[in-house]
């Protein structure tokens, strides 16, 4: 096995993050893509090869805006499952059988004396307030709307409409851990082992993650958020170029996160001991729950918001993976999980596409990694693919015109 070069394994070291990294470590592997993950031993198909808590994690502001609670500091979906399906379905009758399946605890929630921001458990809220939350903490509620932190908010939503591909917050948290930490340097070090994109890089993402009208309203983002969070250690993330790279990083490295109290109770209600007239008959209230669900609210069931992971950070992409993401947990902590056996030594990949996009032609997979990541493929499903037609179908090409028009929100 070949052992972490550099400082690769840092990340590893430095990692209290992370549970079972015993499994995997990090080493360079140069051909432009830099730090890759590898398999220490062998790992089973199905086995959660490690899990891991993000340094920082946010809510998008338009999910949470539209009412998808979550916790502020773990992004726990905080509706109990009815609760949850009655919003989903706009049905505020609705009565889900087996209540036993759903895991959400109302009691246990708490929230933040002064703002009342919502937190899953008191540890939550505890752990929010010793990393950032002293600096975020808009000290009233309803909160002051002249207050820099609600402007910085409300500009990030006049500007960049969903569906949302970051948040402002995410930085927002990433500056007020580093403004808080007693040993701000170690904080900063953990940021920056981040991957880095070039300037015209930067400039490329940036224009992807703010859309069309970025450019009209940078200047005025900047002000505030300069205003909001100025840390003098860090002062070169308040320029021009240093909030560029703070999204460059963000949209390069930033995992989607979602979580769901009705999965849950969905996942729980598959796993129950019952006769089979009574497993079918539960099986056809949900799926026509689904149904209903997806009429009145379409397919954005989860709070959804993004977070980063310096290990999962750490896996490149292949569009054939031999592992995924998944949120096991029903909050930010990130299992990764294997989809096929991995030999010891073996790369450890994921797919940075989404289930839809993945299925699509070697021509349009590429394209979507290029505009969004800034990196052509060549994997082995695209490697076995290269002769195929360098042209899109007309119902990809549609498709991914609507795509487009997300992104230039």
């Amino acid at each position: 096995m070949a052992a972490p070069i550099n400082d690769a394994s840092v990340v590893l070291k430095e990692n209290s993050y992370a549970d079972g990294i015993e499994s995997v470590y990090i080493k360079h592997i140069g051909c432009g893509k830099g730090r890759g993950l590898f398999a220490s031993h062998h790992l089973s198909r199905g086995s959660v090869l490690f899990k891991e808590a993000p340094l920082v994690s946010s809510q998008f502001l338009w999910n949470e805006f539209y009412k998808y609670k979550a916790c502020e500091f773990c992004m726990k979906a905080l509706e109990t499952a009815e609760v949850n399906a009655k919003r989903l379905s706009g049905n505020p009758s609705l009565v889900l059988p087996h209540p036993e399946c759903c895991e959400v605890n109302p009691h246990n929630h708490v929230e933040c004396p002064q703002c009342l921001v919502a937190y899953c458990s008191k540890e939550c809220r505890t752990q929010a307030w010793e990393q950032y939350h002293q600096v975020l903490c808009v000290s009233q509620h309803p909160p002051d709307p002249e207050h820099p932190l609600v402007m910085l908010q409300e500009i990030w939503r006049n500007m960049h409409f969903p569906p949302e591909t970051t948040s402002i917050m995410l930085l927002a948290k990433m500056i007020a851990s580093i403004k808080q930490a007693k040993d701000k340097e170690k904080v900063i070090k953990k940021f920056n082992n981040f991957c880095r994109a070039t300037v015209n890089e930067e400039r490329e993402l940036v224009h992807k993650l703010m859309g069309q009208r970025f450019q009209d309203q940078f200047d005025t983002l900047l002000g505030v958020f300069t205003s909001a969070l100025q840390e003098d250690t860090v002062a070169q993330w308040f320029t021009p170029e240093g909030i560029r790279s703070l999204f460059a990083l963000v949209g390069t490295n930033g995992q989607g996160v979602g979580t769901s109290s009705l999965s849950v109770y969905v996942r729980n209600c598959d796993n129950l001991t019952l006769e089979e007239d009574e497993a079918q008959a539960l099986d056809s209230y949900i799926d026509q729950l689904y149904v209903d669900i997806e009429k009145e609210s379409g397919t954005f069931l989860n709070c959804e918001g993004s977070a980063l992971y310096s290990l999962q950070s750490c896996c490149n992409h292949s569009c054939d993976p031999n592992a995924e993401v998944q949120f096991l947990e029903n909050n930010s902590v990130l299992s990764l999980v294997a989809l096929k056996d991995i030999s010891e030594g073996e790369e450890i990949t994921i797919c940075y596409l989404d289930e839809c996009s993945r299925q699509r032609s070697r021509h349009s997979r590429q394209n979507i990694l290029k505009s969004n990541y800034l990196f052509v493929c060549d994997c082995s499903k695209c490697q076995q693919q290269c002769d195929d037609p360098d042209q899109t179908s007309s119902e990809e090409e549609e498709s991914l015109m609507d795509e487009e028009v997300g992104l230039s929100y």
